[in-house]
């Protein structure tokens, strides 16, 4: 068995709250139409609402980066997870968007540090080397909580309703919890404060605003946001209403997804020891994963790709293929976080992640409000478009930062 003060048993554990906040915030992808009915709303008011999640987690971001360098990682995570299970249980007993909204808020602040935490306690645990290989198994490890949000999820809610989705997921915070107080120690930073909290704050703006980081605050900007829109809010709907799957279907195909996105950080490592290139091979796959998505609404019903081949709408293996190969290829986000520990010294590990993770989530918050109303505008075709248009946008603009800085 393995012992308790080697970091790899500590870094799953902390990992779990990972898969718990994977699992929580793509819910909505396959729980959208029942959520809507139950609570009155329509699909661009459940994309804003559902887009507190992640502008809660962005704006917690701050205080996390301060507590994990301050207080360490075992207290930050313990008490995070925490309010991640009180937010279940808010979203289970929401009866009205307002209820909805609130807990969204809460389950975004206590998944703030759920990457962070296993992220910085491996940053410090391990050399560069080791690092990158284990950032991309905390990512792969983490991205199976959507496994749980695809076909099983699909059939709990198929049975018992939405409401009982987030009663399983507030287990598993429960689990993860008790999983980080048995295995993380408490870390030898925690009490070292010689810095005001304000001082702490400048200085992961500063770091955020920083030549080193700029160009990666700007690819973050879209890179998480395209994986929560397509599998966490658009996907389902699309493979659903535009595709006409039923919701266990879709939930399948999304499970197809799901594994991609825990296969895909592993071959993104692979790939990247063996061609090198980090640069190149990040802007490159944000590129290629733009023009995967505009493929779906090209084979929906109307879609140009469509109508080139002479018919209503392509079959959905089309849709599944597209979402497979999108779930493998933006898994090479996992390259930025390689480059922000290379970026800064040892003891500003947690914030600088902090400050990255602050525009991955800032990003999907902003663009899952912009793809609601690109769902009013033109459906959710138009809404998956969005997050295209912002992929390609921002990953060119990564690559003149890039050039610009040098």
């Amino acid at each position: 068995m393995p012992s308790l003060r080697g970091p790899e048993l500590p870094i799953l554990a902390l990992a779990l709250g990972h898969v718990f906040s994977n699992a929580v915030r793509t819910l909505p992808a396959i729980a959208a139409d029942v959520l809507s009915r139950d609570l009155g709303l329509t699909p661009d008011s459940l994309a804003a609402l559902t887009g507190a999640f992640p502008a809660a987690f962005a704006l917690a971001m701050l205080p996390v980066g301060i507590g994990l360098d301050r207080w360490g990682v075992r207290r930050t995570a313990l008490v995070l997870l925490g309010i991640g299970a009180l937010g279940c249980v808010m979203a289970a007993l929401a009866t009205g968007p307002l209820g909805l909204l609130v807990a969204q808020c809460v389950l975004g602040i206590g998944c703030s540090g759920a990457l962070m935490c296993p992220m910085t306690y491996a940053a410090r645990a391990m050399d560069g080397h080791r690092f990158a290989l284990w950032s991309g198994i905390i990512q792969a490890f983490g991205n199976s909580g959507m496994l749980l949000s695809a076909s099983p999820l699909a059939l709990l809610v198929e049975w018992q309703g939405w409401r009982a989705g987030f009663w399983a997921s507030g287990g598993l915070a429960l689990l993860a919890l008790a999983a980080v107080a048995l295995t993380v120690r408490p870390s030898p930073r925690a009490g070292a404060v010689s810095r005001s909290l304000w001082q702490d704050t400048q200085e992961i703006l500063a770091i955020a605003a920083s030549p080193r980081l700029r160009p990666l605050m700007v690819i973050a900007f879209a890179s998480f946001a395209a994986v929560l829109g397509v599998r966490g809010l658009w996907g389902g709907p699309w493979l659903m209403e535009a595709k006409g799957l039923s919701r266990v279907q879709a939930g399948n195909v999304l499970l197809l997804v799901a594994l991609a996105l825990v296969i895909g950080p592993a071959l993104a490592g692979v790939v990247q020891r063996l061609v090198g290139r980090p640069v190149l091979l990040l802007a490159g796959s944000h590129l290629v994963v733009a023009g995967l998505i505009l493929l779906l609404p090209a084979g929906g019903p109307g879609g140009w790709l469509s109508a080139m081949l002479g018919v209503a709408a392509l079959p959905a293996g089309f849709d599944a293929t597209v979402m497979v190969v999108f779930g493998l290829v933006i898994s090479f986000q996992i390259l930025v976080f390689a480059q922000v520990r290379a970026a800064v010294p040892p003891e500003q590990t947690g914030r600088a992640l902090s400050a990255n993770n602050v525009a991955f989530f800032g990003g999907a918050a902003v663009l899952q409000a912009v793809s609601g109303l690109a769902a009013r505008w033109g459906g959710i075709g138009a809404a998956l478009s969005s997050f295209a248009v912002a992929l390609a946008v921002c990953a060119l603009g990564y690559l003149w930062l890039r050039r610009a800085g040098r």
